[in-house]
Parts: structure tokens; sequence; C-alpha cells
């Protein structure tokens, strides 16, 4: 599968953006899907996760109660809302699929390309 990231912009902190990950091929529903983020000088991160159905979500607590993963296995999507951004957000926000429902990036197959994400106090 493929994938292609795209949402990423400047907000100012407390603002809102919306990430959208699209994936090609006809397996989408086979995968668990993940959303990371690497900042400048930073290891990269998991941020948050959705299960195959889209029934089973879990976040980072650093995000929690602010993001929300949710998926169309229709229209074999994954989008990734924030809110109430913090500068502490910014970094390059990654998609990436996986057969492991896991919070670790290595078991991941696939990853999207990285769209910036900016957050400005």
């Amino acid at each position: 599968v493929q994938l292609q990231a795209s949402g990423g912009g400047l907000v100012q902190a407390g603002g809102s953006l919306r990430l959208s990950c699209a994936a090609s091929g006809r397996t989408f529903s086979s995968y668990a899907m993940g959303w990371f983020r690497q900042a400048p000088g930073k290891e990269r991160e998991f941020v948050a996760i959705i299960s195959r159905s889209g029934g089973s979500t879990y976040y980072a607590d650093s995000v929690k109660g602010r993001f929300t993963i949710s998926r169309d296995n229709v229209k074999n999507t994954v989008q990734l809302q924030m809110n109430s951004l913090k500068p502490e957000d910014t970094a390059v926000y990654y998609c990436a699929a996986g057969m492991v429902h896991t919070t670790t990036g290595a078991a991941y197959e696939h990853w999207g390309q990285g769209t910036q994400v900016t957050v400005s106090s």
C-alpha cells in the first residue's frame, strides 16, 4: 500500500488542523493505521493508532483529549483531527500502515512522505 499525507500547515497556538492520509490499493482495511511525528533534533514518536475496523483507537498522553484519529475504509483514508494545538506539536507528521496493532513505529511496513505542522506561539 502507498500512503500520501496532506493537510499540514502553519497555525497559531490554540488552533486546529486536520491531516489526511490517502492509501492506494485494495488492502487498506487489512492494516492498522498510525500517525507518528518527528520534531527537529528529536526521535520519531507515536501519536495515535486506529484498528483495522476503526473500532479501537489509542493516543499518546501528550495528545489525548486534543487529537482524534479516524478512518474511512471505503475511501481508503485516515484522518487526524488536531485541536488546541501547542507549539510543542510542531513536527513532521507521518501516517503509517502496519499489520500489527502497535505503537512501535519500527513495526509498520508502509509510510507516507510526511506533512509539516508548525504551531506558532
